[in-house]
């Protein structure tokens, strides 16, 4: 008797012990943070920076337990469209990436105004838009102080994506970072009207070393991967940008400035999941917040000397000495 009775008291406590368990189970069922992004126009697989955001996205899914989305111009056909399917899809934020996503984001944040949304690499005053952009100038200083290290000829070259205020940025810093090393060699400058043709990276990077530059730095996403893997072909010396691109051209690139949009991206999204936040405003990053910087210097004969030139340029710009844009 005494032992039916036992159990009946380990059955009526377990019911009560379930009971409150079950009372409890939505407390610690926590919902999870969704986050969608409309990709730059070349997407996925330009090896620069789609694939940088992405990183980030991935790193954010893996040791934060965030969801994302993504769309593609080549699916969506217009930007518009495709932010619009991420909001609907009921994300907490909208990611454009690249100047080129600005007007229509700023469409459907009208559209949209308790939608919070990011925009890399351009500024929006929209109050439901937080803007992320970089100090690209000061990246591409050091930049230009490897390429006058690194040229025999005196002539380098910068070929950008597109002629238009974003892209200056990079190809101003690059030329003063050169001229700070050595004031009289010549600088040429082009601009390929497109990101996302290598062959057309080719075709100009071709045109440089035919005017005798032996160094060429790229701000032109997949098109600056063609003109990379020219430089190999004939042995001249390139600088890549966004990543670090030594894999695409491993006997020509001697470094990349490196545009941390993956770690900006990871880090924005950690405060939320950590603090339920975004940042309003402008979120700007440069060398002093690891924002851009260079990839380990390969390739050409480097020592302690030329390292110590590199870091004593890279702290006047941290220390506002020098300006670079």
């Amino acid at each position: 008797m005494n032992r039916y009775r036992r159990l009946w008291h380990f059955l009526l406590a377990l019911v009560v012990l379930l009971a409150g368990c079950s009372d409890h189970a939505p407390a610690v069922q926590k919902k999870r943070v969704k986050v969608g992004i409309m990709l730059s126009d070349v997407g996925l697989g330009d090896q620069s920076f789609s694939d940088a955001a992405f990183r980030g996205l991935i790193k954010a899914r893996d040791e934060l337990g965030v969801q994302f989305d993504y769309r593609e111009l080549s699916e969506t056909k217009t930007y518009e469209q495709g932010l619009k399917e991420l909001v609907a899809a009921g994300n907490d934020v909208v990611i454009g990436l690249g100047f080129m996503v600005q007007n229509d984001l700023e469409n459907v944040a009208k559209q949209y105004p308790r939608q919070r949304f990011i925009l890399i690499d351009a500024e929006s005053t929209l109050p439901n838009v937080t803007s992320i952009t970089f100090k690209e100038e000061e990246g591409s200083f050091l930049a230009g102080v490897v390429a006058a290290l690194a040229t025999k000829t005196n002539h380098v070259g910068f070929i950008g994506g597109a002629d238009v205020p974003l892209i200056r940025k990079f190809a101003d810093g690059f030329e003063k970072g050169v001229r700070s090393v050595k004031p009289q060699a010549k600088v040429t400058t082009v601009y390929a009207g497109d990101f996302g043709n290598a062959d057309l990276g080719a075709q100009w990077a071709k045109k440089l070393f035919a005017k005798q530059c032996d160094v060429i730095y790229t701000a032109a996403g997949f098109t600056g991967i063609g003109a990379l893997r020219e430089a190999e072909a004939r042995g001249k010396y390139a600088i890549g940008v966004d990543s670090d691109q030594y894999i695409y051209a491993e006997k020509a690139v001697i470094t990349s400035m490196v545009k941390n949009i993956d770690v900006a991206l990871y880090q924005v999204i950690k405060h939320y999941v950590k603090e339920k936040q975004w940042p309003e405003g402008t979120v700007t990053l440069g060398l002093a917040k690891d924002g851009v910087g260079l990839a380990p210097i390969r390739v050409i004969p480097w020592d302690e000397q030329k390292q110590r030139l590199v870091d004593s340029w890279a702290q006047k710009i941290i220390d506002g000495q020098i300006a670079t844009n």
